[in-house]
């Protein structure tokens, strides 16, 4: 039996959760969201909770992912993301750093495909240091050449390993072949060539561009009151500029539909990403799309796929399936890793079970078991201001409403084996799955 790469594990957990955070979330009666508006006009939402003197922040600018790096310089959005703490205001990199060290603030910027995010934490008797420095990143980066040639060699280090790596090899294929004339098909790091292009102009480029007000969703949570949240938001963001230029990014649905590619490397067991379109966050039928999928394949050792695939038959450790919408298209995923002479068994049985549940649904005992675990398992239990902030934002970043968790567990109740036939019926086409092999697979044979 083979065992999933801890790239692909981690992915396939990560997926998870954000799969689970988009359905649950704790007793609504036990969060109560205020609206805060700033002086200066900058709004977020806030749970207040004094009872750990401790405030996270969580924050994301609706463009600016690395869908949104102009041509000829992807990586651009993910630079940017690793310079923000390298200096800012008077304070180089070393003194940025230390000063985060000393005020024992917790402060990350990403980029996602869509969007660009930052996190932040401290403690509320060091507040005023950690609010300041958070501001001054975001208001007035530095972008030193010392720091921005030492990130650039990280990142370009960071290229070279995946593209050593089955699990990187096989996605940036399965994405470019998806979308060939598209952002969402270029690769989020960008490439050795692209990266050693960026200079500092560039960033600050993007962050007229990117990270503006209007383009700006907030979420805290914490001990801090509403009247500091607001006198907070407008020292932290009130210096950026109210709006930006973004490109746009055109609606697509994912090429090469069928198709088998076939990477080859010498290793002894294959790594296979497959999947096709999928559905939309804010589609109707999402809710119901989400019980076939933690049926199908995104409920770990219960699901359909692992027990077909792992423990009737011991063909890999582990196989996954899941939702994954993006501003501008949808796809449905999965993955498996297993010994090159059981790739082809190994996706026979995968096709076998998308269809056998396109065509007959799921069963009454399935159908409640799901709904039990989706309605009963998210792992929020108000134990983290962490969590309670990055649950906030995603319900704004999917435009959910402030209603949403007191909706949200009658939606998945309402869900019937009707509705899961008919959804079923349209989402898993076992035809148009697309799949990438890097291995040596024995009985693959590629699409010409």
């Amino acid at each position: 039996m083979q065992h999933l790469s801890p790239t692909m594990w981690r992915r396939y957990v990560s997926l998870s959760l954000l799969s689970v955070l988009c359905l649950t979330a704790t007793p609504s009666q036990a969060i109560d969201i205020k609206e805060v508006r700033s002086s200066g006009g900058i709004t977020a939402w806030l749970v207040q909770d004094k009872s750990v003197p401790v405030i996270s922040m969580n924050f994301a600018f609706k463009t600016g992912g690395t869908a949104y790096d102009p041509k000829g310089k992807t990586g651009l959005a993910r630079m940017v993301a690793a310079m923000l703490d390298e200096g800012a205001g008077k304070l180089k990199s070393q003194e940025f750093q230390t000063k985060l060290q000393d005020t024992a603030a917790r402060l990350r910027f990403s980029a996602s495909t869509d969007k660009f995010r930052g996190s932040f934490r401290t403690l509320k008797a060091n507040q005023d240091e950690a609010f300041e420095l958070l501001g001054l990143a975001l208001s007035k980066p530095r972008f030193d050449e010392k720091p921005l040639a030492r990130i650039r060699g990280q990142i370009v280090a960071s290229i070279q390993r995946s593209a050593q790596d089955p699990d990187s090899i096989g996605m940036r294929a399965w994405y470019k072949a998806a979308f060939p004339n598209h952002p969402y098909g270029q690769p989020g790091d960008g490439t050795i060539k692209s990266v050693k292009t960026l200079v500092a102009k560039d960033l600050r480029d993007f962050m007229r561009r990117h990270v503006v007000r209007n383009s700006l969703l907030v979420a805290v949570a914490g001990d801090i009151s509403p009247e500091e949240l607001g006198h907070r938001l407008d020292q932290v963001f009130g210096a950026l500029p109210s709006s930006g230029r973004a490109e746009k990014v055109p609606e697509i649905a994912p090429a090469a539909v069928g198709k088998t590619i076939v990477i080859d490397r010498k290793i002894p067991q294959s790594t296979v990403m497959f999947g096709h379109s999928g559905i939309k966050r804010d589609h109707p039928d999402w809710y119901i799309a989400s019980v076939i999928n933690r049926i199908l394949g995104g409920g770990g050792f219960s699901s359909r796929l692992m027990e077909e695939v792992r423990e009737k038959r011991g063909l890999a450790y582990g196989v996954y399936s899941y939702l994954n919408p993006y501003d501008h298209a949808a796809l449905y995923m999965g993955g498996v890793a297993t010994a090159n002479s059981r790739v082809a068994e190994s996706l026979k049985v995968i096709r076998n079970e998308w269809k056998k549940m396109a065509e007959k649904g799921v069963t009454a005992k399935e159908l409640a078991a799901a709904k039990t675990y989706i309605n009963g398992s998210f792992p929020l239990r108000q134990d983290s201001t962490r969590r309670i902030a990055s649950l906030l934002l995603a319900v704004q970043v999917n435009n959910l409403g402030k209603d949403y968790l007191d909706k949200r567990a009658s939606l998945i109740n309402a869900v019937t084996l009707a509705d899961i036939k008919r959804v079923a019926r349209k989402l898993l086409r076992p035809e148009a799955l697309t799949v990438v092999v890097v291995g040596q697979p024995k009985g693959i044979k590629p699409t010409p």
